[in-house]
């Protein structure tokens, strides 16, 4: 029995909408160096916005990606618990000693310094699943190592850059604790706990998700810029080359690592890019809040950076299909 022409033309207009949103979610790095350049232009309209709304905006954005979260992806972590405790452990070791080592080969500052460590030991981008997608790595490890990272972010993230940086700045541990369960932990939860209980309902607009998350990481990083245009031309060149360093160290040294642990070719792309790319929306939240906007600044500069670089490498890499793949179509992608 055909279906009526109303219902085809619902169906149709569905699918349409879906694929501009994917679209749109694929393009991050556009929306990234658009917002970035536009807020560096007209600073006025980000840069008045308040503290509060912007921890509103990243809770929101934690809601989004609870919301498109997968029982499954929970059970793959236990089904697989050696690999991704070797992956847990690179992202919080590898890139907060590269940005300590960093801070103090350089010299840097207290302030970037304080918010080059925090940012660096933040927990995996929400944003590497997409990339781990386009580069055709292994996606649900990806998800796996995320979603643990990001669990254990309230302990991690506060306790590795109270060691790493209390020398140049007092730490907040506690206050950095509360904050981080209160924005990331508790939204997810809340996002995870409507998709499971309105399972059929969340579907029909889980892509929306995705866009609304990319959407509000630009606008605080944007909002980063904005808040630090007069800083920006004394800054960015070096904070550029040290963005660079730090994000190419985490990218080999991930894909090195997990070619030492002998795993396969899709699963070392997935540690790469999760070992290259940081929370650094959180970051710049945390900074603020608990240090200063220009603390905030590494974080804004690093997501240019590690969107730009994991996104070059995924583009190569998508060309070059590894035996090992895991078919993208049966997770999550984001």
């Amino acid at each position: 029995m055909a279906l009526p022409a109303y219902a085809c033309e619902r169906i149709l207009s569905l699918a349409m909408v879906q694929t501009i949103l994917a679209f749109y979610t694929r393009c991050f790095a556009l929306w990234v160096v658009l917002g970035g350049v536009l807020a560096y232009l007209w600073p006025e309209p980000l840069a008045s916005l308040k503290q509060r709304s912007v921890q509103a905006i990243f809770a929101l954005t934690m809601f989004g990606i609870g919301a498109v979260l997968h029982a499954e992806d929970f059970r793959r972590i236990i089904q697989r618990p050696i690999i991704v405790l070797i992956g847990t452990i690179t992202q919080y070791s590898l890139m907060p000693l590269t940005a300590f080592a960093i801070a103090t080969a350089f010299n840097l500052n207290p302030q970037i310094a304080v918010g080059l460590i925090l940012t660096a030991s933040a927990p995996g981008a929400m944003s590497s699943s997409v990339v781990s997608y386009i580069a055709k790595a292994d996606l649900a490890y990806s998800v796996s190592l995320t979603t643990v990272s990001t669990l254990l972010a309230p302990v991690a993230t506060p306790g590795l850059t109270y060691l790493l940086a209390r020398s140049r700045l007092e730490v907040p541990v506690l206050n950095m604790f509360i904050e981080v369960v209160l924005l990331v932990i508790v939204p997810l939860l809340v996002g995870f706990a409507v998709r499971h209980f309105f399972a059929r309902k969340m579907e029909k607009i889980s892509a929306v998700f995705p866009a609304i998350s990319v959407t509000f990481i630009v606008l605080i990083c944007s909002r980063t810029i904005a808040a630090n245009r007069d800083k920006l031309l004394s800054t960015t060149v070096m904070l550029l080359a040290i963005g660079v360093l730090m994000n190419v160290i985490g990218l080999f040294g991930g894909y090195l690592i997990a070619w030492i642990s002998r795993m396969d070719v899709a699963q070392r792309r997935s540690l790469a890019i999760e070992g290259g790319m940081q929370n650094a929306g959180l970051g710049a939240v945390l900074a603020s809040e608990h240090f200063s906007d220009e603390a905030a600044l590494p974080a804004a500069i690093f997501v240019f950076i590690c969107i730009i670089t994991a996104s070059l490498l995924a583009a190569y890499w998508q060309r070059h299909q590894p035996q090992s793949a895991v078919p993208v179509e049966n997770y999550t992608t984001y």
